[in-house]
């Protein structure tokens, strides 16, 4: 995985947010829980272990069939999804602002 993101800075390095944080920086897309697995970057004995729980809190939602797999997407209905997108937002916002009124070293 790359660099960390903000909300994952800000909020903790913790699966169910690494999962939450690739589907934010990936809207619109669906996946497969193999791919799911492999680019938030978590083992798949502990994505099993947290699958239920992103399920019963609606984080994702399933989508369609792709041959025998089935694809999920970030529900973006979900209150708690857009909670994180305006968090995401505003950390993002925070950044820019901090970036922006740093002085520029002389060279």
């Amino acid at each position: 995985m790359q660099d960390r993101s903000l909300l994952l800075q800000y909020m903790g390095d913790t699966p169910q947010l690494r999962i939450i944080d690739f589907f934010l920086d990936n809207p619109g897309s669906d996946y497969s829980k193999k791919e799911i697995i492999e680019y938030s970057g978590i083992s798949k004995t502990t994505f099993y272990n947290i699958w239920e729980e992103l399920m019963q809190f609606q984080i994702l939602k399933e989508t369609r069939r792709y041959g025998k797999a089935q694809l999920y997407a970030v529900d973006s209905e979900s209150t708690l999804i857009q909670k994180f997108k305006a968090l995401d937002g505003e950390l993002a916002k925070h950044a820019m602002e901090r970036a922006i009124s740093q002085p520029i070293p002389a060279q």
